[in-house]
Protein backbone atom coordinates (compact mmCIF):
# COMPACT_ATOMS: atom_id res chain seq x y z
CA UNK A 1 0.00 0.00 0.00
CA UNK A 2 1.18 3.71 -1.39
CA UNK A 3 2.03 5.93 1.63
CA UNK A 4 -0.12 8.49 0.77
CA UNK A 5 -3.08 5.76 0.94
CA UNK A 6 -2.15 4.58 4.62
CA UNK A 7 -2.30 8.05 5.81
CA UNK A 8 -5.46 8.69 4.51
CA UNK A 9 -6.96 5.37 6.45
CA UNK A 10 -5.16 6.38 9.22
CA UNK A 11 -6.62 9.90 9.60
CA UNK A 12 -10.05 8.20 8.84
CA UNK A 13 -9.64 5.96 11.66
CA UNK A 14 -8.54 8.40 13.81
CA UNK A 15 -11.45 11.50 12.61
CA UNK A 16 -14.78 10.13 14.57
CA UNK A 17 -12.33 10.09 18.00
CA UNK A 18 -11.35 13.76 17.31
CA UNK A 19 -7.95 12.75 16.91
CA UNK A 20 -5.89 15.19 14.20
CA UNK A 21 -2.18 14.04 12.80
CA UNK A 22 0.10 17.00 13.68
CA UNK A 23 -2.55 18.80 15.54
CA UNK A 24 -2.04 21.24 18.62
CA UNK A 25 -4.38 19.69 21.13
CA UNK A 26 -2.75 17.42 24.32
CA UNK A 27 -4.28 14.16 22.39
CA UNK A 28 -3.52 15.26 18.94
CA UNK A 29 -0.54 12.83 17.36
CA UNK A 30 2.90 14.19 15.84
CA UNK A 31 4.01 11.84 13.20
CA UNK A 32 8.12 12.06 13.34
CA UNK A 33 8.43 9.47 10.47
CA UNK A 34 6.36 8.83 7.18
CA UNK A 35 6.46 5.78 7.23
CA UNK A 36 4.16 5.00 10.51
CA UNK A 37 1.18 5.05 8.86
CA UNK A 38 2.05 1.70 7.17
CA UNK A 39 3.96 0.09 9.79
CA UNK A 40 0.50 0.35 12.21
CA UNK A 41 -1.86 -1.13 9.04
CA UNK A 42 0.07 -4.07 8.24
CA UNK A 43 0.96 -4.54 12.42
CA UNK A 44 -1.98 -3.28 14.42
CA UNK A 45 -1.95 -2.29 18.44
CA UNK A 46 1.35 -3.99 18.48
CA UNK A 47 2.91 -1.96 16.17
CA UNK A 48 1.48 0.75 17.38
CA UNK A 49 3.28 0.61 20.38
CA UNK A 50 6.78 -0.17 18.87
CA UNK A 51 6.63 2.67 17.05
CA UNK A 52 6.07 5.16 19.81
CA UNK A 53 8.79 3.17 21.42
CA UNK A 54 10.71 3.75 18.46
CA UNK A 55 10.15 7.40 18.49
CA UNK A 56 7.97 7.27 15.46
CA UNK A 57 5.28 9.56 16.94
CA UNK A 58 4.42 11.42 19.69
CA UNK A 59 1.89 12.79 21.61
CA UNK A 60 1.27 15.06 24.54
CA UNK A 61 -1.46 13.43 26.33
CA UNK A 62 -1.00 9.33 25.94
CA UNK A 63 -3.57 9.12 28.46
CA UNK A 64 -6.22 11.86 26.41
CA UNK A 65 -5.44 9.86 22.91
CA UNK A 66 -6.26 6.52 24.61
CA UNK A 67 -9.39 7.46 26.38
CA UNK A 68 -10.24 8.78 23.11
CA UNK A 69 -9.49 5.55 21.71
CA UNK A 70 -11.25 3.20 24.12
CA UNK A 71 -14.38 5.20 24.42
CA UNK A 72 -14.75 4.97 20.41
CA UNK A 73 -14.13 1.12 21.10
CA UNK A 74 -12.13 1.24 18.20
CA UNK A 75 -10.17 -1.97 19.44
CA UNK A 76 -14.06 -3.92 18.93
CA UNK A 77 -15.05 -2.50 15.39
CA UNK A 78 -11.39 -3.18 13.85
CA UNK A 79 -11.43 -6.43 14.07
CA UNK A 80 -8.58 -7.64 11.26
CA UNK A 81 -6.80 -10.38 12.53
CA UNK A 82 -2.94 -9.58 11.88
CA UNK A 83 -0.52 -12.44 12.35
CA UNK A 84 0.56 -11.41 16.55
CA UNK A 85 -2.96 -11.25 17.21
CA UNK A 86 -3.90 -14.83 15.97
CA UNK A 87 -0.62 -16.03 17.71
CA UNK A 88 -2.04 -14.91 20.79
CA UNK A 89 -5.30 -16.30 20.58
CA UNK A 90 -3.47 -19.67 19.93
CA UNK A 91 -1.42 -19.09 22.37
CA UNK A 92 -3.73 -18.59 24.87
CA UNK A 93 -6.53 -21.65 23.50
CA UNK A 94 -4.02 -24.06 23.14
CA UNK A 95 -0.98 -23.78 25.17
CA UNK A 96 -0.86 -23.29 29.09
CA UNK A 97 1.08 -20.38 29.15
CA UNK A 98 0.80 -19.93 33.03
CA UNK A 99 1.90 -23.35 33.74
CA UNK A 100 3.58 -24.43 36.54
CA UNK A 101 7.14 -24.63 34.58
CA UNK A 102 6.23 -21.52 33.15
CA UNK A 103 5.38 -19.53 36.51
CA UNK A 104 8.49 -17.73 36.96
CA UNK A 105 8.75 -15.81 33.48
CA UNK A 106 6.74 -12.90 34.59
CA UNK A 107 9.28 -12.38 37.75
CA UNK A 108 12.04 -12.35 35.58
CA UNK A 109 10.67 -10.03 32.86
CA UNK A 110 8.78 -7.55 35.26
CA UNK A 111 9.12 -7.84 38.43
CA UNK A 112 13.22 -8.24 38.29
CA UNK A 113 13.56 -5.32 35.78
CA UNK A 114 15.42 -3.62 38.63
CA UNK A 115 14.16 -2.04 42.18
CA UNK A 116 15.41 1.39 41.96
CA UNK A 117 12.83 1.62 39.07
CA UNK A 118 9.85 0.91 41.27
CA UNK A 119 11.28 2.69 43.93
CA UNK A 120 10.96 5.85 42.69
CA UNK A 121 7.52 4.98 40.47
CA UNK A 122 5.93 3.35 43.75
CA UNK A 123 4.62 4.59 47.16
CA UNK A 124 7.20 4.16 50.34
CA UNK A 125 5.69 0.74 50.79
CA UNK A 126 6.12 -0.17 47.18
CA UNK A 127 2.82 -1.27 46.89
CA UNK A 128 2.71 -2.12 42.79
CA UNK A 129 -1.54 -1.94 43.13
CA UNK A 130 -4.85 0.50 42.81
CA UNK A 131 -4.69 2.74 45.79
CA UNK A 132 -7.79 3.79 47.79
CA UNK A 133 -8.46 7.24 47.20
CA UNK A 134 -11.81 7.81 49.38
CA UNK A 135 -9.64 9.50 52.07
CA UNK A 136 -6.44 10.46 50.58
CA UNK A 137 -4.58 13.26 48.56
CA UNK A 138 -1.30 11.28 47.89
CA UNK A 139 0.00 7.84 46.66
CA UNK A 140 1.28 7.22 50.42
CA UNK A 141 -1.82 8.03 52.14
CA UNK A 142 -3.74 6.06 49.58
CA UNK A 143 -1.51 2.57 49.57
CA UNK A 144 -1.72 2.42 53.31
CA UNK A 145 -5.47 2.94 53.05
CA UNK A 146 -5.33 0.02 50.87
CA UNK A 147 -3.79 -1.82 52.95
CA UNK A 148 -5.64 -1.00 56.08
CA UNK A 149 -9.33 -1.25 53.99
CA UNK A 150 -8.16 -5.03 53.21
CA UNK A 151 -6.85 -5.66 57.08
CA UNK A 152 -10.30 -4.77 58.18
CA UNK A 153 -12.63 -6.45 55.34
CA UNK A 154 -10.47 -9.71 56.45
CA UNK A 155 -10.64 -9.31 60.54
CA UNK A 156 -7.68 -9.37 61.42
CA UNK A 157 -6.21 -9.61 65.25
CA UNK A 158 -2.82 -10.31 66.97
CA UNK A 159 -2.14 -14.14 66.62
CA UNK A 160 -4.31 -14.91 63.25
CA UNK A 161 -2.05 -16.31 60.78
CA UNK A 162 -2.39 -14.94 56.95
CA UNK A 163 -1.11 -16.23 53.53
CA UNK A 164 0.03 -13.51 51.17
CA UNK A 165 -0.07 -15.43 47.93
CA UNK A 166 1.92 -12.83 45.41
CA UNK A 167 3.38 -10.69 48.45
CA UNK A 168 5.16 -8.57 45.95
CA UNK A 169 7.76 -6.02 48.13
CA UNK A 170 6.03 -7.05 51.39
CA UNK A 171 4.15 -3.88 51.65
CA UNK A 172 1.20 -5.70 53.02
CA UNK A 173 3.08 -8.56 55.05
CA UNK A 174 5.00 -5.97 56.69
CA UNK A 175 1.59 -3.89 57.40
CA UNK A 176 -0.63 -6.60 58.38
CA UNK A 177 2.61 -7.92 60.70
CA UNK A 178 3.03 -4.46 62.35
CA UNK A 179 -0.27 -3.28 62.43
CA UNK A 180 -2.55 -5.94 63.48
CA UNK A 181 0.17 -8.07 65.28
CA UNK A 182 -0.61 -11.11 62.85
CA UNK A 183 2.02 -13.63 61.21
CA UNK A 184 2.17 -13.61 58.20
CA UNK A 185 3.61 -15.80 55.13
CA UNK A 186 4.28 -13.95 51.59
CA UNK A 187 5.15 -15.93 48.76
CA UNK A 188 6.09 -14.10 45.11
CA UNK A 189 7.91 -15.67 41.68
CA UNK A 190 10.31 -12.55 42.07
CA UNK A 191 14.01 -12.86 42.97
CA UNK A 192 13.92 -9.13 43.58
CA UNK A 193 11.07 -8.74 45.46
CA UNK A 194 11.37 -11.54 47.76
CA UNK A 195 14.99 -10.34 48.91
CA UNK A 196 13.61 -7.09 49.62
CA UNK A 197 10.51 -8.22 51.17
CA UNK A 198 12.38 -10.19 54.00
CA UNK A 199 14.95 -6.96 54.61
CA UNK A 200 11.84 -5.10 55.01
CA UNK A 201 10.13 -8.13 57.35
CA UNK A 202 13.41 -9.47 58.55
CA UNK A 203 12.12 -8.03 62.22
CA UNK A 204 8.61 -9.34 62.43
CA UNK A 205 6.85 -12.79 62.17
CA UNK A 206 7.24 -12.76 58.55
CA UNK A 207 8.10 -15.35 56.13
CA UNK A 208 8.78 -14.62 52.45
CA UNK A 209 9.32 -17.79 50.02
CA UNK A 210 10.14 -17.88 46.13
CA UNK A 211 7.45 -19.86 45.32
CA UNK A 212 4.30 -20.64 43.37
CA UNK A 213 1.05 -20.54 44.78
CA UNK A 214 0.21 -24.25 43.62
CA UNK A 215 3.12 -25.77 45.61
CA UNK A 216 0.81 -24.27 49.04
CA UNK A 217 -0.35 -27.19 51.28
CA UNK A 218 -0.54 -25.33 55.04
CA UNK A 219 -3.99 -24.11 56.71
CA UNK A 220 -4.36 -20.44 57.52
CA UNK A 221 -6.95 -18.19 59.04
CA UNK A 222 -6.71 -15.74 56.49
CA UNK A 223 -5.89 -15.68 52.75
CA UNK A 224 -5.31 -12.87 50.02
CA UNK A 225 -3.84 -12.02 46.98
CA UNK A 226 -3.18 -8.66 45.71
CA UNK A 227 -2.67 -8.27 42.47
CA UNK A 228 -1.61 -11.35 41.36
CA UNK A 229 -4.47 -12.98 40.09
CA UNK A 230 -3.99 -11.51 36.79
CA UNK A 231 -1.24 -13.85 36.44
CA UNK A 232 -3.13 -16.78 36.96
CA UNK A 233 -4.42 -17.36 33.15
CA UNK A 234 -7.92 -18.68 32.40
CA UNK A 235 -6.47 -22.38 32.40
CA UNK A 236 -5.69 -22.02 35.99
CA UNK A 237 -8.46 -20.24 37.53
CA UNK A 238 -9.98 -23.18 39.60
CA UNK A 239 -6.61 -24.23 40.27
CA UNK A 240 -5.91 -21.55 42.07
CA UNK A 241 -8.82 -21.29 44.17
CA UNK A 242 -8.70 -24.99 44.36
CA UNK A 243 -5.38 -23.84 46.34
CA UNK A 244 -6.40 -20.98 48.35
CA UNK A 245 -9.70 -23.69 49.83
CA UNK A 246 -7.05 -26.18 50.81
CA UNK A 247 -5.56 -23.81 52.38
CA UNK A 248 -8.11 -21.51 53.88
CA UNK A 249 -9.46 -22.67 57.67
CA UNK A 250 -13.09 -23.91 57.22
CA UNK A 251 -14.02 -20.57 59.77
CA UNK A 252 -11.23 -18.00 57.49
CA UNK A 253 -11.74 -15.70 54.57
CA UNK A 254 -10.19 -14.97 51.40
CA UNK A 255 -9.65 -11.44 49.67
CA UNK A 256 -9.18 -11.17 46.04
CA UNK A 257 -7.48 -7.85 44.78
CA UNK A 258 -7.52 -8.42 41.03
CA UNK A 259 -7.63 -6.39 38.05
CA UNK A 260 -10.93 -7.25 35.78
CA UNK A 261 -12.81 -7.00 32.52
CA UNK A 262 -15.93 -6.57 31.97
CA UNK A 263 -16.17 -9.48 29.56
CA UNK A 264 -14.60 -12.49 29.67
CA UNK A 265 -11.10 -13.17 27.95
CA UNK A 266 -8.81 -15.66 27.15
CA UNK A 267 -5.98 -13.50 25.93
CA UNK A 268 -4.09 -10.05 26.20
CA UNK A 269 -3.27 -7.25 23.83
CA UNK A 270 -0.20 -8.33 22.12
CA UNK A 271 1.95 -5.06 22.91
CA UNK A 272 1.57 -5.65 26.85
CA UNK A 273 2.00 -9.34 26.23
CA UNK A 274 5.26 -8.94 24.41
CA UNK A 275 6.55 -5.53 26.99
CA UNK A 276 5.10 -5.32 30.00
CA UNK A 277 3.30 -8.47 31.52
CA UNK A 278 4.12 -12.03 29.32
CA UNK A 279 1.51 -14.62 29.68
CA UNK A 280 -0.84 -12.59 31.65
CA UNK A 281 -4.89 -11.90 31.61
CA UNK A 282 -7.60 -10.05 33.68
CA UNK A 283 -10.46 -11.93 34.53
CA UNK A 284 -14.61 -10.95 34.15
CA UNK A 285 -16.90 -11.88 36.56
CA UNK A 286 -18.24 -15.10 35.30
CA UNK A 287 -14.83 -16.27 34.90
CA UNK A 288 -13.93 -15.47 38.66
CA UNK A 289 -17.30 -16.98 39.95
CA UNK A 290 -17.22 -20.43 37.72
CA UNK A 291 -13.80 -20.68 39.52
CA UNK A 292 -14.88 -20.01 42.77
CA UNK A 293 -18.32 -22.28 42.38
CA UNK A 294 -18.64 -24.97 44.69
CA UNK A 295 -15.48 -23.78 46.56
CA UNK A 296 -16.47 -20.75 48.03
CA UNK A 297 -19.46 -17.96 49.30
CA UNK A 298 -18.74 -14.64 47.94
CA UNK A 299 -19.77 -12.59 50.84
CA UNK A 300 -18.47 -8.99 49.58
CA UNK A 301 -17.78 -7.57 46.11
CA UNK A 302 -16.54 -3.98 45.90
CA UNK A 303 -14.97 -1.85 42.82
CA UNK A 304 -12.43 0.20 43.40
CA UNK A 305 -11.64 0.67 38.91
CA UNK A 306 -12.45 4.59 39.05
CA UNK A 307 -9.26 4.95 41.57
CA UNK A 308 -6.63 2.70 39.19
CA UNK A 309 -6.40 6.71 37.13
CA UNK A 310 -5.30 8.30 39.49
CA UNK A 311 -2.91 5.58 40.90
CA UNK A 312 -1.85 5.33 37.55
CA UNK A 313 -0.90 8.69 36.96
CA UNK A 314 0.67 9.15 40.15
CA UNK A 315 2.92 6.31 39.23
CA UNK A 316 3.77 7.92 35.88
CA UNK A 317 4.18 11.47 37.61
CA UNK A 318 6.94 9.82 39.89
CA UNK A 319 8.64 7.87 37.19
CA UNK A 320 8.84 11.25 34.43
CA UNK A 321 9.63 13.12 37.79
CA UNK A 322 12.58 10.89 39.14
CA UNK A 323 13.82 9.59 35.57
CA UNK A 324 16.97 11.22 36.05
CA UNK A 325 17.89 9.49 39.10
CA UNK A 326 17.90 6.06 37.19
CA UNK A 327 18.20 6.80 33.45
CA UNK A 328 22.04 5.43 33.56
CA UNK A 329 19.89 1.74 34.25
CA UNK A 330 17.60 2.42 30.98
CA UNK A 331 17.92 3.66 27.87
CA UNK A 332 15.46 6.33 25.83
CA UNK A 333 13.55 3.12 24.54
CA UNK A 334 12.47 1.90 27.52
CA UNK A 335 11.25 5.16 28.89
CA UNK A 336 9.17 5.23 26.27
CA UNK A 337 7.85 1.89 26.48
CA UNK A 338 6.87 2.47 30.27
CA UNK A 339 5.38 5.70 29.27
CA UNK A 340 3.18 4.20 27.22
CA UNK A 341 2.06 1.28 29.53
CA UNK A 342 1.32 3.54 32.56
CA UNK A 343 -0.99 6.17 30.25
CA UNK A 344 -2.83 3.43 28.35
CA UNK A 345 -3.45 1.85 31.38
CA UNK A 346 -4.70 4.72 32.70
CA UNK A 347 -6.85 5.39 30.18
CA UNK A 348 -8.34 2.18 30.02
CA UNK A 349 -9.65 2.36 34.08
CA UNK A 350 -10.63 6.13 33.22
CA UNK A 351 -13.05 4.97 30.67
CA UNK A 352 -14.45 1.99 32.37
CA UNK A 353 -13.12 -1.09 30.50
CA UNK A 354 -11.30 -1.85 33.08
CA UNK A 355 -11.96 -2.24 36.91
CA UNK A 356 -10.50 -3.56 40.28
CA UNK A 357 -12.43 -5.67 42.47
CA UNK A 358 -12.20 -6.95 45.89
CA UNK A 359 -13.78 -9.96 46.61
CA UNK A 360 -13.95 -11.31 50.05
CA UNK A 361 -14.48 -15.14 50.57
CA UNK A 362 -15.85 -17.75 52.81
CA UNK A 363 -16.29 -21.66 52.92
CA UNK A 364 -19.46 -21.61 55.13
CA UNK A 365 -20.43 -18.18 54.97
CA UNK A 366 -20.31 -15.13 57.61
CA UNK A 367 -22.44 -13.32 60.26
CA UNK A 368 -21.44 -10.23 58.89
CA UNK A 369 -22.80 -6.86 55.91
CA UNK A 370 -20.41 -4.81 54.10
CA UNK A 371 -21.07 -1.55 53.58
CA UNK A 372 -20.59 1.02 51.36
CA UNK A 373 -16.74 1.85 50.70
CA UNK A 374 -15.91 -0.58 53.10
CA UNK A 375 -15.93 1.75 55.62
CA UNK A 376 -18.00 0.30 58.06
CA UNK A 377 -18.58 -3.82 59.19
CA UNK A 378 -21.19 -5.14 61.40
Amino acid sequence: MKGERAQQIIKSILKPMDIQINGDRPWDIQINNPQFYQRIISGGSLALGESYMDGWWDCKALDEFFKRILEFRLDKKVKSMKPALLWEIFKARVINVQSKTRAFIIGQRHYDIGNPLFKIMLDKGLNYSCGYWHRADNLDDAQTGKLDLICRKIGLKPGITVLDIGCGWGGFAKYAAETYGVKVKGITVSKEQAEYAREQCKNLEVTIELSDYRNLNEKYDRIVSIGMFEHVGWKNYRTFMKVVHRCLKDDGLFLLHTIAGNTSAKGTDPWINTYIFPNSMVPSARQVSHAAEGLFILEDLHNLGRYYDRTLMAWHENFTKNWNLIKDQYDMRFFRMWTYYLLSCAASFRTRRNQLWQIVFSKNGINRVFRSEGELFI
